[in-house]
């Protein structure tokens, strides 16, 4: 008497299992949804990191640009005076003059062109956190230098494999004869297949156009203990207004803000997310209300032994958290291969963190319970006077 009295019959699994070609269509279904999911997410995440992976490595507290500047790919220049400017208050420590623009660099190997972003500096300043970079920086002191970017598509030519082998690395860049000195790893973004940094004298002989009193970025130095903060709106408001400036923090939110709200990618990938998770409510629903109706006598009758409909509820609540369950584990083993495929072929950071991984599960949960319970309207027709 006691055994029958707590022990408890598996009977959401028992209902799931009975037709195992139908548990392996949700299963696959799920799963579907799940990949889709993770790789929209993973592809929007992954824009909105390497669209700031060089802002991430700039070594200064606050950052000067143009008011007309939109992005890392449509900056605009300002007066190079605004940065000696700037040395007037007493917390700043140092400034950077930095150029940022695209050039062509010719494929040394099959002698393709395709856009690279080049940085001019003065490589007497610090403007990355490398503490290496010091040493490599003094290598483009000499004319015709560049340092290129290892990380960057291999479209650019086997740069890295010619340099660390020993060989001697010369191409073009906008025309202009160049010699790697060294390598960087900045690494691609949605914007920038490839890096090359070089020093402000061979940067305006590769790009003439660009005023020598211009300069696209201007990176700024603050003593320790100082607020960025404050300073920063101390700056904006005693320079022109043909500056700008912005904290760290803000810069890279600046250039976040321009792919989130400035263009459509954002928002494709988010749409992408959203029609993989409209998808699995559909194969979730459909699979729960055909169970839920070929098993109606079997429902009626138990309603007759005494079952209340709400725990009837709760048996089709747990298939769905089942489904939830099985259909999530294959989509984040999928997900993670996949995610190692797209680093391998473009060396995008897409990586698979504990926030993507938990939304996903969230979401095919969600997925799963609400189609369970949109289902679970069809027991209110489990009427046991039509069985009996």
């Amino acid at each position: 008497m006691n055994f029958f009295k707590f022990r408890k019959i598996p009977l959401a699994w028992l209902l799931l299992s009975r037709q195992p070609l139908r548990l392996f269509v949700a299963i696959a279904g799920i799963s579907f949804a799940g990949i889709l999911m993770f790789m929209q997410i993973g592809f929007r995440d992954g824009l909105f990191d390497t669209s700031v992976t060089i802002h991430n490595l700039l070594d200064a507290d606050l950052v000067l640009i143009s008011p007309r500047s939109k992005s890392s790919i449509s900056m605009s220049g300002f007066p190079k005076r605004r940065l000696i400017q700037a040395l007037a208050q007493n917390e700043v420590k140092s400034v950077s003059p930095v150029n940022l623009t695209y050039l062509l660099w010719r494929n040394p190997e099959n002698l393709k062109t395709r856009s690279i972003l080049a940085l001019g500096f003065n490589p007497d300043d610090s403007i990355l956190l490398d503490k290496e970079f010091s040493k490599k920086a003094n290598l483009l002191k000499n004319p015709g230098r560049v340092l290129f970017d290892s990380l960057s598509r291999p479209e650019f030519g086997p740069v890295e494999e010619w340099f660390k082998s020993g060989k001697k690395v010369q191409t073009e860049v906008a025309g202009k004869r160049v010699v790697v000195e060294g390598l960087v790893e900045l690494g691609p973004s949605f914007g920038a297949d490839g890096n090359l940094i070089t020093s402000t004298e061979t940067y305006l002989k590769l790009f003439p156009a660009n005023p020598r009193g211009s300069i696209e970025i201007g990176l700024v130095k603050l003593l320790a203990n100082s607020n960025s903060q404050r300073i920063s709106q101390i700056l904006n408001k005693s320079l022109p207004n043909d500056v700008r400036v912005l904290t760290k923090d803000e810069f890279i939110e600046f250039e976040k803000n321009y792919w989130k709200t400035s263009t459509a990618i954002g928002f494709i990938f988010s749409l992408g997310a959203f029609m993989g998770f409209i998808v699995g409510c559909v194969v979730v629903y459909q699979i729960l209300y055909s169970d839920v109706t070929d098993h109606l006598p079997e429902y009626a009758t138990l309603l007759a032994m005494g079952y209340r409909l709400k725990s009837l509820f709760f048996v089709v609540a747990r298939e769905g958290f089942l489904l939830a369950l099985f259909g999530y584990l294959p989509a984040y083993v999928s997900g993670q291969i996949l995610y190692a495929v797209i680093r391998n072929s473009t060396k995008l950071p897409i990586i698979m963190d504990s926030n993507k991984s938990i939304t996903i599960f969230f979401l095919i949960l969600v997925m799963c319970m609400g189609s369970a319970g949109i289902a679970m309207r069809k027991l209110v027709d489990a009427d046991p006077a039509e069985i009996f």
